[in-house]
């Protein structure tokens, strides 16, 4: 057996390949060849019709890229692509991933979806921010609707500080979202590897409302419960993943996902919990592809 794994041609800092390195040392101790592979080798194009690729006699790929244009070409070659490209494209919008777990019962923030501008010359009607106001109290969150590492998001206390903020990400798609004061600085990251859950970590910043790791803040093991349990395994399913890392705030009235993270970065994990999640995803791989 023979696979790939596929990382960004411009985003390869130590942070993002620790987790392409470590999947291939686990598949080598299975025997298994495990290539990485850029995408600044245009690995596939549509000729004539069709979709053909560079990337001959693998029997997996993996997605360590959120190029959905990438995956979506791999998986038209007929090879099996993990996480696969639909369930990457809802993760990676995070509007996206609320609109997909809308409905299903999985509780999350209230969330309005930010209007989107084309022409730069335009700007924010006073009217947007007081509809914005309308459903939410301050501090509201604002948010990209893309972005790692809790990058793209800010807290917003006021309607100048609104305003500031609603212009700046005008042409960008965004949202605004609920501000959970009851987890302020912390959350609950939440690994899921197929039907199973591997642990949790809870992540703590002493002077952001963020908790990411890559915003300065410091972790810890936390048990995960069997509603969290059973909660992450039902959103898993719901988005398709074969692996993520699942956020979670502390509501008053229980867990509230905040994020669902179909390339979670799983060095952080592995180093506080001790959960060998390279091993657990491999093995995963593995067996989904000898069935």
């Amino acid at each position: 057996m023979r696979g790939a794994v596929l990382y960004n041609a411009y985003y390869q800092t130590e942070e993002i390949m620790y987790q392409p390195r470590r999947l291939r040392e686990e598949f080598a101790l299975r025997g298994v060849t495990l290539d990485l592979v850029s995408a600044e080798t245009f690995p596939f194009c549509v000729t004539d019709g069709s979709v053909v690729s560079s990337l001959t006699g693998y029997d997996f790929l993996i997605a360590w890229d959120k190029d959905k244009y990438l995956l979506a070409a791999a998986e038209a070659t007929g090879v099996p692509v993990f996480n696969s490209a639909r369930a990457v494209a809802v993760c990676d919008d995070k509007m996206l991933t609320c609109l997909a777990l809308a409905g299903q019962g999985v509780p999350m923030p209230k969330t309005l979806p930010g209007i989107l501008c084309y022409r730069p010359e335009k700007h924010v009607f006073s009217a947007a921010a007081a509809r914005v106001e309308a459903a939410f109290s301050y501090p509201i969150v604002v948010k990209l609707s893309y972005g790692s590492l809790g990058r793209g998001e800010r807290l917003v206390h006021d309607r100048s500080e609104l305003l500031a903020a609603m212009e700046e990400v005008r042409l960008q798609p965004h949202l605004f979202q609920e501000f959970v004061a009851e987890s302020a600085g912390r959350d609950l990251r939440v690994v899921v590897v197929g039907e199973k859950v591997l642990g949790g970590m809870m992540r703590v910043s002493d002077g952001d409302f963020r908790s990411n790791l890559g915003c300065g803040g410091h972790a810890a093991p936390h048990p995960v419960d069997d509603t969290v349990r059973a909660l992450s395994l039902k959103i898993a399913r719901i988005l398709h993943l074969d692996y993520c890392g699942i956020d979670y705030l502390f509501g008053k009235d229980g867990p509230v996902v905040c994020e669902v993270n179909s390339n979670a970065f799983f060095g952080g994990f592995e180093r506080v919990t001790g959960v060998n999640v390279a091993k657990e995803y491999v093995d995963h791989i593995i067996k989904k592809c000898t069935k």
